[in-house]
């Protein structure tokens, strides 16, 4: 499939998880990519494996927090493959040591609020900012940010996070509705729990048991499962596609919180699955 092709991608946090997905299931549909992450190596690493599989892709060392280094991301972008077509805001602060401080409004430390806001929100900001220009050069892009489930409700822990990935869901609305009539396309993805590496190792069995209870599918999402909506949402398949948030979440949120206990009563006292 070459949905994508000779189209211009960037993707923010692409070393791993999501980003590494994305990003290699762009560039298996045709696209180049400009794989960009906090770690040069890891970067790299994505990138080469792109090119082992017959696409095309350059690494670059990125640091979202910086709003000189997004410019940058944008300009070698344009310089390396000539035109810029699609952006997934992808990048997000996703840190296991600080996980402990992000529990309430009245423990969070307010300069770790901050940095949240830093890397979650004012970098898809800066990306929309920078990226938008250059596709409106070319007739229009797309934009994909990468939201979450707990930017959609409220959750028992990560106020922050979730605070911040409901504004990331919020911008994307406000950039299809002041940019669509030029071409561009914005929309979010919300993932509920993925098995990224970092939920594999820091996250407790008994957490990831209590997501796989709450979502309507046998399984949680692995990467490929978002990119696959990522790469919808970049091709033409989603022209008529924006100012939307698509959860990708095993149907997380699509019943009521009281239904996994719910079943658990029934199966005991009724026999019914």
């Amino acid at each position: 499939m070459n949905r994508l092709s000779g189209k211009v991608a960037i993707v923010t946090a692409a070393g791993s998880g999501i980003g590494r997905e994305s990003a290699r299931r762009l560039a298996q549909e045709g696209a180049s990519v400009m794989v960009t992450d906090l770690r040069a190596e890891a970067a790299e690493a994505t990138a080469a494996s792109i090119r082992e599989a017959g696409g095309t892709a350059e690494a670059m060392a990125v640091d979202v927090e910086s709003e000189a280094a997004i410019k940058s991301m944008v300009d070698e972008s344009v310089a390396r493959f000539g035109r810029l077509d699609i952006l997934h805001n992808n990048a997000a602060l996703l840190d296991p040591d600080i996980t402990p401080l992000d529990l309430s409004v009245v423990t969070i430390p307010a300069d770790l609020w901050d940095r949240v806001m830093a890397v979650n929100v004012r970098s898809v900001m800066l990306g929309c900012k920078y990226a938008i220009p250059v596709m409106l050069e070319n007739g229009g892009g797309s934009i994909i940010n990468t939201g979450s489930t707990m930017g959609l409700g409220g959750e028992a822990w990560q106020v922050s996070y979730g605070t911040s990935k409901a504004a990331v869901i919020q911008l994307t609305k406000y950039v299809a509705t002041h940019f669509g009539k030029q071409g561009i396309r914005c929309n979010a993805i919300a993932p509920a729990l993925v098995m990224t590496p970092i939920v594999e190792t820091a996250m407790h069995p008994e957490l990831q048991a209590i997501h796989e209870e709450n979502c309507l599918t046998p399984y949680l999402g692995q990467p490929e499962d978002i990119a696959a909506a990522v790469a919808f949402l970049a091709s033409d398949d989603a022209r008529y596609v924006t100012g939307h948030c698509l959860p990708v979440d095993g149907g997380t949120m699509a019943h009521l919180p009281t239904s996994p206990a719910a079943h658990g009563w029934l199966r005991r006292n009724m026999g019914i699955d």
